[in-house]
């Protein structure tokens, strides 16, 4: 897999680790309101997704270009 994809890759699943372990402790912190931080850490999540696509595909292009030069 190209480099600049792969970073960009584990970039994105890192913010979505870090996102489900700041929304598990926030519902150990706080049980009454675990069903709402469940539900704004789906929301949480899905917006880490849609803000790495954009630089996923601008690391994508560039790999691909890269690779037809070479």
């Amino acid at each position: 897999m190209p480099s600049r994809t792969l970073v960009e890759l584990l970039h994105i699943a890192a913010g979505l680790v870090a996102t489900v372990l700041i929304v598990r402790l926030a519902a150990w912190g706080y049980p009454l309101a675990r069903g709402t931080f469940n539900a704004l850490g789906w929301v949480a999540g899905a917006a880490v997704m849609l803000m790495g696509m954009g630089p996923l595909r601008k690391a994508w292009r560039i790999d691909q270009r890269r690779r037809e030069h070479d």
